[in-house]
């Protein structure tokens, strides 16, 4: 990791339990030939990207990034309606549910009230657009989603499908993010880089 903050106590030992919680994660993924858990692959890309944007990155939104989607699998998308209105319902629960074990981790190795405030903010994304750094966290999630699912999505899904969830991309993120996701669009193959060309 890159030293972006001081590296104490506190901080190194929530990142070892948000680890912990990761690799319980049943989902598992196959990189260079070794299965991972997915939570584990995934906060560890989203920590890089914020280590990237940001100059430097504050210690809240480096907590953040190691516990967006914490136990995630713990309420799946199949509990609740198929339908818009279900799918909102379970999003607000993940929010509130993330936040919470946030706080239960961050309050066991001994971080104050503030700190847990901010993350909470962050993991809920408040004030979107407002606040710089919530907006900073959301580029750095659409980057992860760009860099490593897009691909994915574009040999599983109808183009028009992909077109909707790239416009709606696109307009969560900050000029700043525009300008990165065009540098790493470029690095994608053919067939990713064309219906990007189409969404946008």
């Amino acid at each position: 990791m890159a030293g972006n903050v001081s590296e104490s106590q506190e901080y190194r030992e929530a990142l070892r339990i948000f680890d912990e919680a990761h690799r319980e994660d049943p989902r598992r993924v196959t990189v260079q030939g070794e299965e991972v858990p997915w939570s584990l692959l995934y906060h560890r890309r989203l920590h890089h990207w914020v280590e990237r944007l940001a100059d430097p990155a504050s210690e809240s939104l480096l907590l953040a990034a190691r516990c967006q989607h914490i136990r995630r699998w713990q309420i799946p998308r199949s509990d609740y309606p198929m339908d818009r209105t279900g799918y909102h319902r379970w999003r607000k629960t993940l929010l509130r549910f993330h936040a919470a074990q946030a706080r239960e981790i961050l309050e066991k190795v001994g971080y104050g009230e503030d700190t847990i405030r901010r993350v909470q903010e962050l993991v809920k994304k408040l004030r979107l657009k407002l606040d710089p750094e919530v907006q900073l966290f959301e580029d750095a999630i659409c980057l992860v989603f760009l860099e490593n699912e897009l691909v994915d999505f574009v040999g599983k899904h109808e183009e028009q499908k992909i077109i909707e969830i790239l416009q709606k991309t696109w307009r969560k993120m900050s000029p700043q993010g525009h300008r990165v996701a065009l540098e790493l669009v470029e690095t994608l193959p053919p067939e990713a880089r064309e219906v990007v060309g189409k969404a946008l």
